[in-house]
């Protein structure tokens, strides 16, 4: 085998498409997309958002947010609410299409097109770093995902995001069993 080093980059691959979602000054839903994020403890998320991003200024002032898994079905709205500043783009929201319900858990919109919710409290963020802690409250599914209660990637179609490429990728081929299949390597 042949490698090559191409030096200290952001790569991981791949990585999850999340939408977070908090309400601005005036009430209104804001939301942006992030990639740079994942689960960093059984009840904690960690997100990066730059400290000028719009979302997060209502993220910090209201101590709470949800996070949305971006799903095949809603790529271009997702894609748009990366793309567009609510800063500058006052609408951004309504443009999107998307609508919201107030979570019960936290202070903070629920997408209702988007399936599978992750409701926070703020934990910490890091200005220097960007780095966004969150005590993950409630996880809420839309019930069109399940099966016997769980989430069928027959049903649920998360994309997730290929940073060397530039492009987001469909998520749900099995090909094994977690946690059985390496066991026939250990007789």
């Amino acid at each position: 085998m042949s490698r090559i080093n191409i030096g200290a980059k952001p790569y991981i691959m791949p990585m999850p498409v999340l939408i977070v979602s908090s309400y601005d000054d005036d009430d209104n839903p804001c939301a942006m997309l992030a990639v740079w994020g994942g689960i960093s403890n059984q009840k904690e998320i960690s997100i990066t958002i730059a400290s000028q991003r719009h979302t997060l200024k209502g993220i910090l002032a209201r101590n709470s947010f949800v996070v949305s898994m971006a799903d095949v079905e809603n790529e271009v709205a997702c894609d748009y609410l990366g793309i567009t500043p609510g800063s500058k783009v006052k609408d951004k929201f309504e443009k999107s299409g998307f609508h919201t319900t107030k979570s019960k858990f936290v202070d903070a919109p629920i997408i209702d097109e988007l399936p599978f919710a992750v409701e926070c409290r703020v934990k910490s963020y890091d200005e220097a770093n960007w780095r966004l802690v969150g005590e993950i409250v409630n996880v809420s599914l839309d019930e069109k995902i399940l099966d016997d209660g769980k989430v069928s990637f027959e049903k649920f179609h998360p994309i997730a995001f290929d940073w060397m490429n530039k492009i987001y990728l469909s998520i749900g081929d099995k090909v094994g069993d977690a946690y059985r299949d390496g066991r026939q390597l250990k007789k």
